[in-house]
């Protein structure tokens, strides 16, 4: 799918910092969370809360009243004109809720769309499913986070098990994915430098907790849970199954967080974004499922589709992030692409900065953008696989007025 007129304007999108489950943020409701984070900082950006005509939540992980979803969002915000969807697709929840208000955007049925993604991966839900036809009446229960981190329906298989499926067949290494995940945690240094200067260009820094009362509880200054890396430490971690390759080093850390975007029309574009010299189109979309159990593999047709939906090849790509749960993903895709592992991710991804699901795309994206207004605009893909052996991936262009 190709987009004729989605357009973000510069600046009108926000990511908090990810902190791993059990940390700080493993008390604060995802939802009412990113509507705290979302309103302030619209209002600190000048961007006012009745200009925006529809909304989308993405949210994968169960939480109080999140029956409610998108209206309650938007109430929460102070924007009770505006409704819209709530989207959950899994890993994928982040490009399906941008291509969702691109869509809503290119069809005019709104000038001004806000995509909010939110998540918390800490404290989910145990859930009881009644079964009165079961023996005695009694049901079946799930831990929504765990059980399903470990279990496929459909593969029959955890989600460590796709990158072990990857890795045997493609011949990937455990030293060659040990070195990808020390060049993702000093790639990440990147973004650190110079008091993180690269975070604040996007990042609600530092970020306030708030307690029942109103009261400053907690005040996160980075991402929280990223441990220093090295080949010393990587090489003494064991597989995590056993005969395997990939291990805790190698592989992402479920987090919490939310990140926002805001997509409007082109005729708008100028009025919400903080540089009008800056012009960010969303310009295609594409998905593709593999094999079952092979989930690391689907980034690749993703981006085949979405780079021919754009009408460019990968050579005219000068910004590529992904979503990488694992070392294996961004191995694959390298070699299939024909890039360098070097090449993707050039400020760390959430194989280092962790995964709290809908927003990790989101703030990937962010990232992208950033970027690629650093090296004074072009192309960026991104691509991230998801449950169910899928992968979404998007291109987004950066260029002057």
């Amino acid at each position: 799918m190709q987009f004729e007129n989605a357009y973000i304007p510069y600046g009108a999108y926000w990511s908090t910092p990810f902190c791993k489950w059990q940390g700080s943020l493993a008390g604060s409701h995802p939802i009412v969370l990113a509507a705290e984070v979302g309103k302030e900082v619209l209002e600190e950006k000048g961007i006012a809360g009745e200009c925006v005509d529809a909304l989308c939540l993405g949210t994968t992980i169960p939480s109080l009243h999140g029956f409610y979803g998108a209206p309650w969002l938007a109430g929460l915000m102070g924007m009770p004109q505006a409704t819209g969807t709530t989207i959950s697709q899994a890993c994928a929840t982040s490009v399906r809720s941008l291509v969702h208000a691109a869509e809503e955007i290119s069809h005019d049925a709104a000038k001004v769309f806000l995509a909010v993604t939110a998540d918390r991966t800490s404290n989910g839900p145990h859930l009881y499913y009644p079964n009165p036809a079961g023996p005695g009446g009694t049901g079946k229960a799930e831990n929504w986070v765990m059980d399903n981190f470990t279990f496929d329906p459909h593969a029959r298989g955890s989600m460590i098990q796709t990158a072990e499926n990857v890795a045997s067949e493609s011949g990937i290494s455990r030293e060659e994915q040990d070195a990808v995940s020390q060049l993702r945690f000093e790639q990440y240094q990147n973004a650190c430098a110079d008091d993180a200067s690269f975070h604040r260009r996007y990042m609600r820094l530092p970020l306030e907790i708030k307690g029942s009362r109103g009261r400053i509880v907690a005040s996160i200054e980075k991402d929280e849970g990223v441990f220093p890396t090295t080949a010393e430490g990587l090489a003494k971690l064991k597989p995590v199954l056993e005969g395997g390759s990939v291990t805790f080093g190698s592989q992402t850390h479920p987090a919490d967080g939310n990140a926002g975007m805001i997509l409007t029309s082109e005729e708008m574009v100028d009025e919400i974004g903080s540089d009008d010299a800056v012009r960010i189109r969303l310009v295609s979309y594409g998905q593709a499922r593999v094999k079952k159990g092979f989930m690391p593999m689907a980034n690749v047709p993703a981006s085949k589709s979405a780079l021919s939906r754009a009408g460019i090849g990968i050579g005219d790509v000068k910004v590529v992030n992904t979503h990488n749960p694992f070392a294996v993903n961004d191995i694959f895709f390298a070699r299939e692409m024909g890039l360098s592992n070097d090449a993707l991710n050039r400020y760390g991804s959430s194989l280092v900065w962790g995964h709290p699901q809908a927003p990790t795309g989101v703030r990937a994206i962010i990232e992208m953008i950033e970027e690629l207004v650093l090296l004074g605009g072009g192309f960026g893909l991104f691509t991230g696989c998801a449950a169910g052996d899928s992968a979404a991936a998007v291109v987004v262009e950066v260029s002057g007025k």
